[in-house]
């Protein structure tokens, strides 16, 4: 008989970490020349997810995919289906993502606008095979761990069920990208709700990345999870140390060690590109040092 190869050792704590975050991506809101040029420090090819304003024009999103492209990135433009009011805007649209960016991955969200043209929602682009047809190989839809503050969690599966049908009936692979999340226990929920009901699709769990106590609390309250919000507070003890900044390192030392299959690190950069670039190219290199619950990042050598 054959004897069998001797397990893998175990990783330790750095090796976990170090591990779920291989293919972290960044999420920036309006970058400007000077914010991707502060990416330099990530490695080639780090997706980064491009918010979609509304009001603004597409002609944005596209140069700042263009942009993207250059530095050597892999920019994943968000598609706030209401912004467009004809299937042609959406059209020209795409195709210029793909012609000009080399675009082959976007993220369809239904968007923050009440009015609409042909498109009420994420599911009406996604079942319209406009998508594969302009080159699109990738989307990603919503998820929310924390629920959402207008619709049930019912109706949230059975849109994510929804759209995840009708993005693979025209050929598309699905990512799931979350909602910003503080509550490690909702996040690993969601996920493992999300394998019982047999979606065994890749999660980008989203994360704040280093930012002040003050904008993080902001942020949170516009995006509806104010709860777990102040329980990072509570738990960093900064309600008197507004300024000070605050990492997600403890959410991602806790995903890490319980290591989820298809979990990623999406961050939101909302202390700036440039900072949330640095700190988490630091931490996929393994610069960091296991500290509690968490861990802190090693200054730069030289």
């Amino acid at each position: 008989m054959t004897a069998l190869a001797p397990n893998p050792r175990p990783l330790d704590t750095v090796g976990r970490i170090t591990a779920l975050m291989a293919e972290f991506s960044i999420e920036a809101t309006r970058p400007s020349a000077a914010d991707i040029a502060g990416l330099s420090a990530l490695k080639r090819g780090t997706r980064i997810y491009l918010s979609a304003v509304p009001n603004r024009p597409a002609n944005e999103s596209i140069d700042n995919a263009i942009r993207v492209r250059a530095a050597g990135l892999e920019p994943v433009p968000h598609v706030a289906v209401r912004n467009f009011a004809s299937t042609a805007a959406l059209d020209d649209f795409l195709a210029r993502l793909n012609g000009e960016a080399a675009v082959d991955a976007v993220l369809v969200i239904a968007g923050d606008r009440g009015e609409s043209g042909p498109f009420r929602s994420a599911l009406d682009v996604l079942d319209s095979g406009l998508l594969r047809r302009r080159g699109i190989r990738t989307a990603g839809i919503a998820g929310y761990p924390e629920g959402h503050p207008r619709i049930s969690d019912e109706e949230l599966r059975r849109a994510l069920t929804d759209k995840i049908t009708a993005a693979e009936a025209t050929g598309l692979t699905v990512e799931i990208v979350t909602q910003f999340s503080f509550d490690g226990r909702a996040i690993l929920d969601f996920i493992a709700q999300l394998r019982t009901y047999g979606f065994d699709h890749r999660v980008r769990v989203g994360l704040a990345g280093p930012t002040s106590l003050t904008s993080l609390l902001r942020y949170a309250s516009r995006c509806g999870v104010r709860a777990s919000a102040g329980a990072v507070a509570q738990r960093a003890r900064l309600m008197r140390q507004m300024f000070v900044m605050a990492t997600p390192d403890n959410l991602i030392r806790r995903l890490a060690d319980a290591a989820p299959a298809g979990a990623v690190p999406h961050f939101f950069s909302f202390g700036g590109i440039s900072a949330t670039g640095r700190w988490t190219r630091a931490v996929a290199d393994g610069r960091i040092v296991p500290e509690g619950d968490g861990f802190s990042v090693e200054p730069p050598k030289g």
